[in-house]
């Protein structure tokens, strides 16, 4: 008798599967001798690490980037990325294209003229639109950089031309890998260094529907959708809170910003404030960092970007709309409204799930940090978090870690890329549907 592998029927259960698929590539490429600088292979965990890291787009590493990888190991770790963050904005777009078929037709008409941002069904049209969004915004970010390089640092022009490229993929999609073992502290107050990056960070954790929108709708904010407005919104009101946060905290830091002029210390508080949705670049010692500053930091992750882009965390949209349900509770209203549209009630059952998952991940794999190794709680608490919210910013204990943890933090950039309602949906065997309700009670909250 033959047994016969489980058919995958859930569109979240493809993506799982599609992913994993490229994780496991990526960890056989890695591990050839020729993608390691010195003798030998990478080593199963570390090849397991980055090729995670990579396709998940976070930045955390356990080796360095520069010298440890060979020419064609780094060129692998591009690969990776730009096949992450492809899959990760089509396969969210195409989500909702899924899902929305799935609903009623009366229900659909009206989403779509909400949306108004990807037509039902249209696949062809996300898919290579978002190649196109991507590889434009990718080609400007890359001259941009590859000018910089090569007039203002003096690198030979094919070296300028790869510094160029990896740094704008990698940083449009939100990866946050570079070229330097340093990150980019050596370009802290180097504005054209510092911004084309923060700009195409920003952009990738936008996400395509909302770039889509704006290429089309710049000029009306009237009539953007929805969920485009609460990510302008959300997204803005975040970076502005997050760079006054970082500077002001941060502002006579001997170890930080302390050394620096009033612009560079502006524009080193900028970046620092945008790469914690969601890229790992820093252009300051994350590890000389004030507390407080972690603190901050380990929210601004948490939320991470937008949905459908490449940023991670549980999603600027998400936290929006827990907000505004806590807004029409205590108000005593009895519907969620945003923006003059009514929120609808699974929304709301949706985002608290995600929170509460999320919360759960977060909270038991720093238990664990704090449990088996002497980090203190503030270190392991950001370290979990730059993992499950795929960022990448690291106080430096990533790579002495134990093997074990290593591993938890693998698991914690795969379930944090592709969502936690996500891959629990994709391992539900089958969705029930209940033909009778209970009767009702009310407890006492509070």
């Amino acid at each position: 008798m033959t047994r016969r592998w489980p058919r995958l029927r859930h569109p979240a259960q493809m993506v799982v599967a599609g992913f994993a698929a490229a994780v496991a590539v990526g960890t056989g490429l890695l591990m050839l001798p020729a993608a390691k600088a010195g003798p030998g292979g990478a080593s199963a965990v570390e090849a397991l690490f980055t090729s995670t890291s990579t396709v998940c787009v976070t930045g955390l590493v356990v080796v360095d980037t520069p010298g440890y990888w060979s020419g064609f190991g780094q060129a692998v770790i591009l690969a990776l990325i730009q096949v992450g963050g492809f899959g990760i904005m089509t396969f969210a777009s195409l989500l909702v294209l899924l899902v929305s078929h799935r609903i009623g037709l009366k229900a659909r008409l009206t989403a779509a003229a909400e949306t108004k941002t990807l037509g039902l069904g249209d696949v062809r049209s996300v898919v290579t639109g978002v190649v196109k969004v991507s590889l434009v915004l990718e080609a400007v970010t890359a001259l941009a950089l590859a000018l910089r390089f090569g007039t203002g640092y003096a690198e030979p022009w094919p070296r300028a031309a790869w510094l160029g490229v990896f740094h704008a993929v990698s940083a449009f999609n939100n990866a946050g890998f570079a070229l330097y073992s340093d990150s980019l502290m050596g370009f802290v107050t180097d504005p054209w260094i510092c911004l084309p990056i923060a700009l195409a960070v920003i952009a990738g954790g936008l996400g395509f529907p909302v770039l889509f929108e704006l290429r089309r709708r710049w000029h009306r904010p009237r009539s953007w959708s929805l969920h485009t407005k609460i990510v302008v919104w959300v997204s803005g009101i975040f970076l502005v809170g997050g760079t006054a946060f970082v500077t002001a905290l941060e502002w006579s830091n001997p170890a930080t910003l302390g050394p620096l002029h009033a612009p560079g210390k502006l524009l080193a508080g900028f970046f620092q404030g945008v790469m914690p949705r969601t890229a790992g670049f820093n252009s300051l010692d994350t590890s000389q960092m004030n507390p407080a500053s972690w603190l901050g930091t380990d929210v601004l992750m948490f939320v991470g970007g937008a949905s459908a882009g490449t940023a991670g965390g549980i999603k600027v949209t998400t936290f929006a709309v827990l907000f505004f349900v806590m807004y029409a509770e205590i108000r005593g209203e009895g519907a969620v409204d945003i923006f003059h549209r009514r929120l609808h009630g699974d929304l709301q059952r949706q985002a608290l799930t995600v929170v509460l998952l999320s919360v759960a991940a977060v909270a038991v794999s720093t238990l664990a940090f704090v449990v088996f190794t002497e980090n203190s709680l503030d270190r392991s608490l950001f370290e979990v978090t730059s993992a499950f919210a795929t960022v990448g910013l690291s106080t430096g204990i990533t790579a002495g870690l134990p093997t074990g943890l290593q591993l938890l933090l693998v698991a914690l950039m795969f379930i944090g890329r592709l969502g936690p309602i996500t891959v629990a949906s994709a391992l539900a065997l089958r969705s029930r549907v209940r033909l009778y309700d209970l009767p009702e009670e009310r407890p006492v909250i509070g």
